[in-house]
């Protein structure tokens, strides 16, 4: 058996003060355009890596914000490989018996096979078993109920040496295996992520929906690589109600085109 390790970047669409502004794609709001993989053994042993920077298909330009947090240039991505041919090597790079996948926060698993879903790609050959390794980590460093530690305060408190940056998909795998490293116990159990799970919304039904709290938070301690305050948590559930209330709409005139 062995686990794989990974992290995701992503680039995404925009539509404030920055020109040329890119729409969202509802199928796909988060575009994968970097891959990091540490592969162990069950002896936690390293015996392979993987590092792929993948050139958008769905937002050609790059979001500013993601360009600061993670430094990559359009440049690069531009030199890039496509999706399938990353997905052929990660296929590859996974090639073995049984794999647990293994990540820092379950979103990066959900976008992987919106990715692949997207690309119309086989999605059978990643495996479903998972270990959220920061859920684990925040219960070893007595995490107050509800708070998920972030990659970098981890690595710090658990005494791991800080010599590459964070928000770099290969850098933050390395550290999250490490972590695991630390942490591993016969207590950690692998639980079976279900990417089929309906998730889209239907408005024709009489069900009643509401929003995910917890996995938007996660999105967002993704995105930050850090945990969100109790304070930015409540100013972001507070943004979500009131936009439910459409009260902050305005009228967007139509072009004389149109």
């Amino acid at each position: 058996m062995n686990y794989i390790v990974f992290d995701l970047e992503f680039n995404q669409g925009y539509n404030f003060g920055v020109e040329p502004k890119t729409i969202t794609n509802p199928k796909c709001p988060f575009e994968i355009i970097q891959i990091g993989a540490i592969k162990l053994n069950e002896n936690l042993e390293r015996i392979g890596a993987l590092d792929v920077l993948i050139k958008p298909e769905i937002y050609t330009t790059l979001n500013p914000f993601v360009k600061e947090l993670t430094g990559i240039t359009m440049d690069e991505l531009n030199s890039g490989k496509s999706f399938k041919e990353m997905y052929g090597e990660l296929i590859d790079f996974m090639n073995t018996d049984k794999s647990v996948l293994c990540v820092w926060g379950v979103a990066d698993i959900k976008e992987l096979f919106r990715n692949i879903e997207y690309h119309e790609l086989d999605a059978t050959m990643v495996p479903t078993e998972y270990i959220n390794i920061q859920s684990y980590a925040s219960k070893e460093l007595n995490c107050q109920k509800g708070i998920n530690i972030g990659l970098g305060n981890a690595s710090k408190l658990l005494g791991i040496p800080i010599e590459s940056q964070f928000h770099d998909a290969f850098n933050d795998a390395f550290y999250t295996a490490e972590v695991f490293k630390k942490i591993y116990s016969s207590e950690i159990k692998a639980k079976v992520y279900n990417p089929y799970k309906q998730t889209r919304l239907n408005r024709s039904t009489t069900e009643n929906y509401k929003i995910d709290f917890c996995n938007l938070m996660n999105q967002f301690e993704k995105m930050y690589k850090r945990e969100m305050t109790q304070e930015e948590k409540s100013i972001i559930k507070l943004a979500y109600i009131m936009g439910k209330t459409n009260q902050f709409q305005i009228k967007v005139p139509q072009s004389p085109n149109k």
